[in-house]
């Protein structure tokens, strides 16, 4: 089965405590976008879980899509296992969710080549339990993010239309919440209805003064967007707007830019 592993933007991504256990509480609205991945998962008889073919900057140690499969695999029974390989799209350290995407996506395949059946509900357990974006993409559709990730939300979302800038530089997201100088204690919000520029980004003052190359970003795109701001931990920074021709405008005066659109659905929502 060959199946698709859209990336997320967060639109905004307000950081508002941190918890006894050490991890931040968070507010962020997630969307879907047509950027993918492709997963290719292929059923084995004899219980092994394997993946065929490096996947460049993923250890295998750190590789999300086995440690679901491998939870997956506990939690059903299932005698199978499962070859796997990955093209990538989705660049990695760029907070779009690349890793936790691969992982659900190979969760709702594997759903359907064990022939497991189980609930959306089902694999959202199995998904916080292999990292804190996972059970967003497994859900299938946009969403209001609290908690680390795991409370989920959905949020009905206009179409919109992102310019996209991927500076060439990986961050690394625990590097970004232990700043000292980070706000943890941004407000949480009043309101269930969201604009594409409602509120910021509270870990992009970190990450921008940490990366020069996402500081350039930004500064480079705020200039024909001034609305722009940074996705998740970085370093992809990124502007949305309400019409294909306005990104498209935006992105021919911004170089090295893409235009990427918002899904209103995961491609593989029917798969659980």
């Amino acid at each position: 089965m060959v199946v698709p592993a859209p990336a997320k933007v967060n639109l905004f991504l307000h950081v508002t405590g941190r918890r006894d256990d050490g991890y931040h509480a968070i507010e962020s609205l997630f969307v879907l976008v047509d950027l993918a991945d492709t997963l290719t998962v292929a059923r084995r008889d004899d219980g092994a879980i394997r993946r065929v073919r490096d996947v460049p900057g993923v250890p295998r140690d750190d590789d999300l899509v086995l440690r679901a499969a491998r939870a997956l695999q506990s939690a059903s029974g299932t005698r199978f296992g499962m070859d796997y390989a990955i093209d990538k799209r989705i660049a990695t350290g760029a907070g779009l969710g690349g890793g936790s995407s691969d992982a659900a996506s190979a969760l709702l395949a594997l759903n359907r080549v064990w022939s497991l059946g189980w609930s959306r509900a089902a694999l959202m357990d199995i998904a916080r339990s292999v990292g804190a974006d996972v059970p967003f993409f497994v859900g299938g559709a946009s969403a209001l993010a609290r908690g680390i990730g795991e409370r989920l939300t959905p949020v009905t979302m206009p179409p919109l239309w992102i310019v996209l800038v991927l500076p060439a530089v990986h961050v690394a997201t625990a590097s970004i919440f232990a700043a000292a100088e980070l706000t943890r204690d941004t407000p949480s919000a009043k309101m269930s209805v969201f604009s594409a520029v409602y509120g910021r980004n509270d870990l992009e003052p970190v990450a921008a003064a940490r990366h020069p190359e996402v500081a350039s970003a930004l500064n480079a795109l705020r200039r024909v967007a001034p609305h722009a701001r940074m996705s998740g931990s970085g370093s992809a920074v990124f502007a949305a707007y309400g019409s294909e021709r306005e990104a498209l405008d935006a992105a021919a005066r911004m170089p090295a830019s893409r235009v990427v659109r918002t899904l209103a659905r995961h491609p593989l929502a029917s798969f659980a």
